[in-house]
């Protein structure tokens, strides 16, 4: 039997682009950690819990709006112009919110960012599935895992870099008059432009999606499968692929509730809400709490930050290079897990005041079970497990029950911090990983080495 031979440089190139709407959600998403410390003086919020967790969960709104949207607005207009879109409100939320000068327009801003991160979540990863071969998927898929670290790791590096020096002993007013607290935070925002720009030019050169295309402009979706891997490649993926839509039903909302498809949908929803419900992220958005209670002052909490965005990266490669050789559901038990344990041991840890370095050692912990497991996995089998004919719309449910997930995360940690301490918090994230584990074992099926087309028939008997 003939061996396809495929474009790697093709294939890796478009993917790269595309995963670049990781990039600008890992760095949207994490940069205002950085900036914390300093708008809270500017916008006068310090005292205010309430309007802390507001300012760090209002773009989860328009996530929620974007993730919505993309599911009808992508199966009408394709993949590329809604991705294009977002490059768009990257650069109106990154220059706005740094331009900001008082709270309600930096809350805007905020949003608008939002609802490009909503739409870049959704349609990166599902465009990369849909033009990678089985054998290589779950390496180009997590493509945009890895640029989401990078994301987090150039904003973290960037905060680190631009916020001057902060005395342990600095008080509220000496903070808002420094140079952080009225031009360094800014900056942090501004920074953004750059991949932003770079995201919005290259997406003008990337094609639209072949299994897209296969539904509306067969002839184009050949010739763009041929420059993946050949003519007798095009050929037999688009009789795959309309063999798969003839048996579909008609899209829309009604279609998920599908018996055959309600159960997919299920296990798409119950995962994307538990990568967030599982703590990690609070780490991120909350990085001064979390440290500060660990005994750092900002400046330290700002340098570890930076070691926790390393770590993050490292075992995001580590995940590249397994998740196609160990497989999906592998990797989400192990990670499951493991931030069970860990979550048990850094509620002790805070229950008994332990400081320094064995909490940031548990945290960089955390971060490497995380990194290699739940955070790129969740949306290598969200890209995988929807039929055809559905999964722009199925994407879609499964993203905004992730974003409805992180902004319940986001937005409860300062109450639930206040209310049981750190101790209790983290041992509350431990209960929820170890219910994860428990579903993830009993309802996820393994997907790797799969065609799309093969895992829609498996999931649908």
């Amino acid at each position: 039997m003939k061996t396809t031979s495929f474009n790697y440089r093709f294939l890796i190139g478009i993917s790269i682009v595309t995963a670049m709407g990781g990039l600008l959600f890992g760095y949207d998403w994490v940069v205002i950690g950085g900036a914390k410390p300093f708008y809270e003086q500017y916008f006068n919020i310090v005292d205010s819990p309430s309007l802390q967790g507001w300012a760090m969960s209002c773009a989860l709104i328009g996530c929620l709006f974007g993730a919505f949207f993309s599911g009808m607005l992508s199966e009408k207009y394709g993949r590329k112009k809604l991705l294009i879109l977002a490059a768009f409100l990257f650069i109106i939320s990154a220059y706005g919110s740094g331009a900001a000068q008082h709270f309600t327009p930096f809350i805007v801003y905020r949003i608008i960012g939002g609802v490009g991160i909503g739409l870049a979540s959704n349609l990166s990863p599902m465009y990369i599935s849909e033009i990678s071969p089985s054998n290589i998927r779950g390496k180009l898929v997590s493509l945009n895992q890895l640029t989401i670290v990078i994301g987090i790791l150039a904003a973290q590096i960037i905060n680190w870099q631009i916020a001057e020096p902060v005395s342990k002993m600095a008080t509220n007013s000496e903070i808002l008059n420094s140079w952080n607290g009225q031009t360094g935070w800014r900056i942090m925002f501004w920074m953004e432009l750059i991949p932003a720009g770079l995201f919005f030019l290259l997406m003008f050169f990337v094609p639209e999606s072949p299994r897209w295309l296969a539904q509306n402009y067969p002839e184009k979706s050949e010739r763009i499968l041929a420059k993946i891997g050949g003519e007798s490649y095009a050929k037999n993926e688009l009789e795959t692929i309309n063999a798969s839509i003839q048996n579909s039903v008609e899209t829309n909302t009604k279609t998920l509730l599908n018996p055959k498809l309600k159960k997919i949908l299920i296990i798409g929803i119950v995962i994307a809400a538990f990568q967030q419900w599982c703590g990690i992220n609070v780490i991120f958005n909350y990085a001064d709490e979390v440290f500060t209670a660990a005994g750092y002052g900002v400046s330290d909490m700002l340098f570890n930050i930076v070691i926790t965005g390393s770590i993050n990266l490292i075992f995001t490669l580590i995940a590249m290079a397994t998740i196609d050789r160990w497989g999906r559901r592998a990797l989400m038990l192990f990670g499951s897990a493991s931030l069970a344990a860990i979550y048990a041991l850094m509620g002790a840890a805070y229950f008994f005041n332990v400081e320094g370095l064995p909490l940031l050692i548990l945290v960089v912990t955390a971060i490497a079970c995380y990194a290699m497991s739940l955070a790129p996995v969740t949306w290598v089998v969200l890209s995988e497990i929807f039929p055809n004919k559905i999964r722009g719309l199925a994407m879609s449910v499964a993203t905004i029950a992730l974003w409805l997930a992180s902004f319940t995360l986001t937005y409860s940690f300062p109450l639930l911090n206040s209310f049981f301490g750190a101790s209790g918090t983290f041992w509350l994230y431990g209960i929820i990983s170890l219910g994860g584990l428990i579903f993830i074992y009993k309802k996820l099926p393994e997907t790797k080495g799969k065609s799309l087309e093969t895992i829609e028939n498996e999931l649908t008997k």
